[in-house]
């Protein structure tokens, strides 16, 4: 799914700014960013190369990430990386690219399952957020999160708010002026409001916290 164009998201913003003062004025300090803004261009149109960056990625930095996940490209041959690829290296060369047994785990699951066919990462349009959701939290290592943000950046979908993010928690925090940080509970329950635009939300209120 191509990402929504400039006056799609214009549109999408105005909604949402309208049902919420606050967020309103966010925009005003911090403007309008393009919540489907994804730096990585290196998996190109694959669902499943986009996942294997993503476990690559879990709790370590951008720039880390992105050297693992270039030597895993060199390791397959420097394509895309697919399935059979991934399998192809076993657990001993998936690990010499930086990966921890646990991720490498998680690679070799998602590997044997889009192989297998139990999954379709690369035909996942049809499904609705929740659905979608479902399919990608059955793979180890794939959690609530992972698949929220997949969601975002590689379907484009525009109705996600990862209420789990530390980050917008923390915005929704200063931004409402709250004592302590919010539960993920109350972060949801306040995003209700912003249905169908909480992808438009979550870009805001990270881009809030990125710039003070």
């Amino acid at each position: 799914m191509s990402a929504p164009g400039r006056s799609e998201q214009s549109a999408a913003y105005a909604a949402l700014l309208g049902r919420d003062p606050v967020l309103a004025g966010l925009a005003e300090r911090h403007g309008r960013p393009d919540p489907f803004a994804w730096p990585n261009d290196r998996t190109g149109n694959s669902n499943f190369a986009a996942l294997l960056y993503g476990i690559a990625g879990q709790q370590i930095s951008t720039a880390a990430a992105l050297a693992i996940y270039n030597r895993l490209r060199a390791a397959v041959g420097g394509g895309t990386p697919d399935p059979d690829g991934i399998l192809a290296l076993g657990p001993a060369r998936l690990r010499s690219v930086g990966l921890s047994r646990a991720k490498v785990a998680y690679m070799t699951d998602l590997a044997e399952k889009q192989g297998s066919g139990a999954l379709d990462v690369d035909n996942l349009e049809g499904l609705d957020d929740a659905r979608a959701v479902a399919a990608l939290t059955a793979v180890r290592g794939i959690g609530q999160w992972s698949a929220e943000m997949f969601l975002i950046l590689q379907l484009h979908r525009p109705d996600v708010l990862p209420a789990g993010d530390l980050g917008i928690r923390r915005a929704v925090e200063h931004a409402w002026h709250r004592p302590e940080l919010p539960t993920i509970k109350d972060v949801r329950q306040r995003g209700e409001s912003w249905a169908p635009q909480r992808t438009y939300a979550a870009a805001l209120l990270w881009a809030s916290l990125a710039r003070g």
